[in-house]
């Protein structure tokens, strides 16, 4: 269904069984996490009629209609509670737009950086960190040293499951001076040529 049909603003009218406002903030996240399927998982549309007390039927165009309506917003790049309002027909529940409308303006930044993230289907580096180590020679002849840098990744793995979190990995590189300096040159090219991208109008 488009994000604007009349079918999906009346299952919306399924969230006044809420039971509080975390709620319907869970709910949205949810429609939004199953988002990239081609259909609302089964497991999910059990958790919301179960959650509401309606029937599976209702749970999946409930869902739906969230999605639909979250899409809206990221494809228009809405964010502010003025232009959210618009969408929503002049004569939907007051008090369920007031409040939709105030989920969407404080969470859309966050599924908009996440939606755009989830483009990506390579692994993400979600931090790192570092530590410079002394390496000594065990050599009985010579007694030599040397400095290198352990470099710590933490890597988000690619998502395979729509309702889940992808694990977060661990890898830890050991640098020689050399070797950090040349990939330190390859990082400022590519910093150059990705600021020159974003320069061009």
């Amino acid at each position: 269904m488009a994000p604007t049909d009349s079918a999906n603003f009346e299952a919306l009218n399924v969230l006044l069984k809420a039971s509080s406002k975390d709620q319907v903030v869970a709910l949205c996240q949810q429609a939004f996490t199953v988002g990239q399927a081609k259909s609302v998982p089964t497991q999910t549309v059990s958790q919301v009629s179960s959650a509401l007390s309606v029937e599976p039927s209702e749970a999946r165009q409930l869902t739906e209609a969230l999605q639909a309506l979250i899409l809206t917003c990221l494809q228009q790049d809405l964010s502010d509670s003025a232009s959210i309002q618009h969408i929503f027909p002049p004569d939907f529940h007051q008090n369920l737009k007031n409040l939709l409308v105030g989920v969407l303006t404080e969470h859309l930044p966050q599924w908009k950086t996440q939606a755009v993230n989830n483009q990506v289907s390579l692994p993400q580096m979600v931090d790192f960190d570092w530590r410079v180590d002394m390496k000594t020679s065990a050599d009985s002849v010579s007694h030599m040293s040397a400095t290198t840098c352990l470099l710590q990744l933490k890597v988000q793995n690619v998502p395979k499951h729509v309702d889940r979190v992808p694990p977060v990995d661990v890898v830890n590189v050991e640098l020689s001076k050399e070797t950090l300096d040349t990939m330190l040159d390859g990082l400022g090219k590519i910093r150059d040529q990705l600021s020159s991208v974003a320069a061009k109008p």
